[in-house]
């Protein structure tokens, strides 16, 4: 179990922050195979106190259920300790600082992992977010900028300092971007660095990926990204793993089906049909992977511009 502020986690397996993913929708399907705690897409703070459209709709977390983390980015102290404000007031019971998107329009912006070259600019970040708040503050970066600045350890110090309460290490530096092969060895470093909880991420895709990777890092507990894709039942699998030795079952393909089509639904009923559409294509492609005929139902899903008749698809699809 893993302890941050009041809230007590029942299992160490995290689902990641990630943009145009973990939205109302997905972590509504990974909360009902079973998830401890889910955080939202990254959410800049200065379009969140100016209550952007976008914004908006990536802290809608209403009615969740469960623990939800609202994961902030963002330069400015004072900016960043009102959005915190503001989503504590609509419910948040945690508040997570990025520091770790690698993407160039978010480090352009002097935000992500580009805070990691200036520590006294971090750290003025954090003071202001914790000090802004009653709910918990984490935090989730990288390595460091790049090989030859692999300061997360020194961070992780100041953050703990300026009451911080988790954090969570990517295991690549910015510059790395998604490319080679996530560090786990080095996330030892930052937990041997801080008392505070520390989680390990980057390529878990598996609970044998899990699993290995807690041994190398010592860390608390894992935080699971691009291997959910498709699959928002491994978050509880990964934790039955690890708590109990519980080798994990492929659901069924009555399952899969069911999820799809409620997932589907969802996603329409969030974003209207249009919009709808095109955001679920991405997940059908997702979900059936690796199934019998999957690349001809992909094609297909993407071809029609009928809603009804992505449904009709999914079911003949696993009806085959």
């Amino acid at each position: 179990m893993i302890k941050i502020g009041k809230h007590t986690l029942t299992s160490g397996v995290i689902l990641a922050p990630m943009s145009g993913v973990t939205d109302k929708p997905f972590r509504k399907v990974v909360r009902n195979f079973g998830a401890p705690l889910l955080v939202t897409e990254m959410i800049a703070s200065r379009a969140m106190i100016m209550h952007t459209r976008q914004s908006m709709q990536k802290c809608d977390f209403d009615h969740e259920g469960g623990l939800t983390s609202v994961q902030l980015a963002g330069c400015e102290p004072d900016v960043m300790a009102d959005a915190a404000k503001l989503n504590q007031d609509m419910g948040a019971a945690i508040i997570d600082i990025n520091f770790g998107c690698p993407a160039k329009q978010v480090v352009n912006g002097y935000a992500g992992s580009a805070l990691m070259r200036d520590e006294k600019k971090a750290a003025a970040i954090l003071k202001a977010t914790v000090e802004a708040v009653q709910v918990p503050v984490t935090l989730k970066m990288r390595m460091g900028w790049d090989s030859s600045s692999l300061n997360a350890p020194n961070l992780a110090r100041i953050a703990e300092e300026l009451g911080i309460q988790m954090i969570t290490i990517h295991g690549r530096t910015r510059c790395q971007f998604y490319s080679g092969t996530a560090d786990w060895d080095f996330v030892r470093s930052v937990k041997e660095a801080v008392k505070i909880p520390v989680i390990v991420n980057g390529d878990i895709k598996s609970h044998i990926d899990a699993e290995n990777a807690l041994k190398s890092s010592g860390a608390d507990g894992v935080m699971i990204g691009r291997g959910a894709y498709g699959k928002p039942w491994i978050i509880q699998q990964t934790a039955s793993y690890l708590d109990e030795g519980t080798e994990p079952l492929e659901p069924s393909l009555s399952v899969k089906r069911d999820t799809i089509l409620e997932h589907y639904d969802d996603i329409l009923s969030y974003y209207g049909v249009e919009c709808g559409m095109m955001m679920a294509r991405k997940h059908i492609g997702w979900y059936s992977a690796g199934i019998h005929n999957s690349a001809s139902l992909r094609s297909q899903v993407n071809q029609t511009k009928d809603h009804n008749e992505v449904k009709r698809l999914v079911n003949e699809f696993f009806e085959a």
